[in-house]
C-alpha cells in the first residue's frame, strides 16, 4: 500500500513538473514572439533608412563628380553640345533602323513583282488556243508592266544602296554616343576650356561629314573610283590630344623600348591590317558593280521578252527571255540586297578608317620630338592593346617577333596586329 502511494505521488509530482514546464515554455515563446513583433518592424525601417542614405549619398556623390569646379561659359557650352550629341545619337539610331526597313521592304517587294510577272510570262507561253485574246494580251502588259517597275525600282536601290546606308548610320551612332561620352568626361575629371569646346564642335562637324544624313546632294558615293578609309575626325584631332597629354614627368611615360614598339605594331597595321580591309573593300565593291548591272539588265530584258511574247518572227524565245531573266534577275538582287554586299563594303572601309586612326595617332607621337608633348606612353600602349583585342604581354611579343623576324619571314606568313576583326 505505501509503495502504491509513493508511486502515485511520484506520478502526481512528475505530471505537475511537466505542466510547469510547458507553461513557462509558453509564456517564453509568447514573450519572444511578442518581442519579436516588435523589434521586427524597428529592425527593417532601420534597413530601409539606411539604404536610402546610402543611394542618397551615391547620387549626390555622382553629382559632385559630374559636376564641374567653375560654371564658366566653356562648361555650358560644353553641356549644350553634349545635348547636341545626344540627339544626334538618338537621330542616326532612329534613320539606321529606318534605313535597314528599307532594304528589307524593297527586296520583298521587288522579288515578288518579279516572281508574279515571270509567272504571268510563263503562263501566255503555256497558254491554250481556247484563251481569248484579251485575256492574253492583259497577261503580256501586266507582265511587262511590272518588270519594268522592278527595274525602275532596281536602278534607285543600287543607287543607294540602302543596306550600305543602315551600316553608316549605324557606326554614326556609335561614334556620336563614344563622343558624348569622351564630353561627359571632359566635364567630370577637368576644368574645361574653349579648346574643349572647339575640339568638341570640331568632333560633331567631322562626324557630320562622315556620315551625311541626306539623300540627295551629300550622300556618300556608294560606287566610288578610288577606294579609301572612312575619316571621321578631325585634322587637328591629334595635334590637340597631343597637347592634351603634356605633363610635367621627365619622359611621360615613353622610352626607346617602347618607341621601337610602337614603331614596329605601326609597321604591322600598314602592311597587313589596313592592306588587308583595303583589299576587301575594293573586292567587294566590285562585285557589288557587278551585281547593280546584272540586276536591272536583267529585269529589263525580260521585260522585253514579254512585251515581245507571240509575235510570229519571235516565236517561244520571248517567253523563254521573260521567265530565265526574271529567275536570274531574283536571284541576282537576293544576292546583292539580301547578302547586304553594300552593307559589307562600308563595315571593311570602316575597319580600314579604324587602322588609319590609330596608325596616325601613333605617327603623330612618334613624330613629336619632346616627350612632355606626346601623349602619355604607358597609357598610348595599354589603348594601342585593348583597341587590338590583345593583352601587353601580347602587344610587346608581337613587337620583338615581328623586329626579328621581318627581314626572313614574307608579308604574306606575317601575323595580323588586331585580334578583334
Amino acid at each position: 500500500m505505501a509503495t502504491l502511494q509513493a508511486a502515485s505521488f511520484f506520478c502526481s509530482s512528475s505530471s505537475s513538473s511537466t505542466s510547469f514546464r510547458k507553461i513557462k515554455a509558453t509564456l517564453n515563446a509568447q514573450k519572444f514572439q511578442s518581442s519579436n513583433h516588435h523589434s521586427l518592424p524597428r529592425l527593417l525601417a532601420d534597413e530601409l533608412n539606411q539604404s536610402k542614405r546610402l543611394q542618397t549619398f551615391k547620387s549626390a556623390l555622382t553629382q559632385i563628380e559630374m559636376k564641374p569646379k567653375i560654371e564658366t561659359k566653356a562648361v555650358k557650352e560644353l553641356y549644350t553640345i553634349m545635348e547636341i550629341v545626344a540627339d544626334r545619337t538618338e537621330m542616326h539610331k532612329n534613320i539606321g533602323s529606318q534605313r535597314d526597313n528599307w532594304n528589307r521592304l524593297l527586296l520583298t517587294s521587288v522579288n515578288g513583282m518579279t516572281v508574279t510577272a515571270a509567272t504571268m510570262a510563263g503562263l501566255v507561253a503555256v497558254s491554250g488556243v481556247g484563251v481569248s485574246a484579251p485575256v492574253i494580251l492583259a497577261l503580256k502588259l501586266s507582265s511587262s508592266l511590272l518588270y519594268m517597275a522592278v527595274t525602275g525600282i532596281l536602278l534607285v536601290m543600287n543607287k543607294i544602296q540602302p543596306s550600305q546606308l543602315a551600316e553608316e548610320q549605324r557606326n554614326a551612332s556609335r561614334l556620336f554616343k563614344q563622343l558624348h561620352e569622351d564630353i561627359k568626361m571632359t566635364l567630370a575629371l577637368q576644368n574645361p576650356t574653349e579648346d574643349d569646346v572647339e575640339d568638341a564642335m570640331n568632333k560633331v562637324l567631322a562626324l557630320d561629314k562622315a556620315y551625311p544624313l541626306p539623300l540627295l546632294g551629300t550622300m556618300l558615293d556608294k560606287f566610288p573610283k578610288k577606294v579609301e578609309p572612312a575619316v571621321w575626325w578631325p585634322k587637328h584631332y591629334l595635334k590637340t590630344q597631343q597637347e592634351k597629354g603634356n605633363g610635367k614627368v621627365n619622359r611621360n611615360g615613353w622610352n626607346e623600348k617602347l618607341e621601337e614598339e610602337m614603331r614596329e605594331i605601326l609597321g604591322v597595321m600598314k602592311r597587313k591590317d589596313e592592306a588587308e580591309y583595303m583589299r576587301l573593300s575594293k573586292v567587294v565593291l566590285k562585285v557589288n558593280k557587278i551585281l547593280a548591272v546584272c540586276g536591272p539588265l536583267f529585269t529589263g530584258l525580260a521585260a522585253v521578252g514579254s512585251i515581245l511574247q507571240g509575235l510570229p518572227f519571235i516565236g517561244s524565245w520571248g517567253a523563254f527571255l521573260a521567265v530565265m531573266f526574271g529567275a536570274l534577275a531574283t536571284v541576282v538582287n537576293t544576292m546583292e540586297h539580301g547578302g547586304q554586299v553594300g552593307m559589307v563594303f562600308e563595315m571593311y572601309r570602316d575597319s580600314a578608317g579604324f587602322f588609319r586612326l590609330m596608325e596616325e595617332t601613333i605617327e603623330s607621337n612618334l613624330k613629336e620630338e619632346e616627350a612632355d608633348r606626346r601623349e602619355n606612353g604607358e597609357l598610348l600602349e595599354v589603348k594601342v592593346a585593348l583597341q587590338l583585342g590583345r593583352s601587353l604581354s601580347e602587344l610587346r611579343d608581337l613587337a620583338s617577333t615581328t623586329s626579328s623576324l621581318s627581314s626572313r619571314i614574307s608579308p604574306d606568313k606575317e601575323e595580323f596586329g588586331s585580334k578583334l576583326f
